[in-house]
């Protein structure tokens, strides 16, 4: 399994599952180290499965970054200069949190963009449809059975921007 870090999130290539690590308007090396640590905690056992992380080449990623994910078994590839589509996933989740979410909201805080952020996080995980997973969601488990006959219910997420639509049990 390949694990793909970008700017403040982490997303697991197999499963396009995003995680968003942090929000802080200055991100630094120390800052990015710690969220490196915490992503390593929160994912305990787990962690072994992952061998590879590629990240940019941005100042944040410090040498201290590195060592934390290489103590960890985990090697970190860093994509070429100038290569934006040698970190396409990167890219496509960034451009999708943007084009979905960001530019249709004003943000007016860091306490406001980590509620957004967390609510669209679980919106990307747990209902978006991915191509690239045959139009289903990260975390949905394929063997779990739908109802095709049970009434469709819409709630809205993200701060009312997004309707999500499940048949209910």
């Amino acid at each position: 399994m390949e694990i793909l870090v970008l700017r403040h999130e982490v997303m697991e290539i197999e499963t396009r599952r995003v995680r968003i690590l942090g929000v802080t308007s200055n991100p630094t090396g120390a800052w990015t180290t710690q969220q490196v640590r915490n992503l390593l905690m929160d994912l305990g056992e787990r962690a072994r499965a992952f061998r590879f992380l590629i990240r940019d080449r941005d100042g944040k990623f410090s040498r201290s970054f590195d060592e934390v994910l290489a103590a960890s078994g985990v090697r970190v590839i860093k994509t070429p200069v100038r290569s934006p589509r040698a970190n396409a996933f990167a890219e496509r989740f960034v451009g999708t949190l943007r084009r979905e979410c960001l530019d249709h909201l004003l943000i007016y805080g860091l306490r406001h963009l980590r509620t957004v952020s967390a609510e669209y996080e679980g919106h990307f995980n747990h209902h978006r449809p991915h191509q690239g997973r045959s139009l289903r969601p990260p975390l949905r488990d394929p063997s779990e059975a739908i109802d095709m006959t049970a009434q469709i219910h819409r709630r809205r997420t993200v701060t009312g921007l997004i309707s999500e639509y499940r048949r209910a049990a």
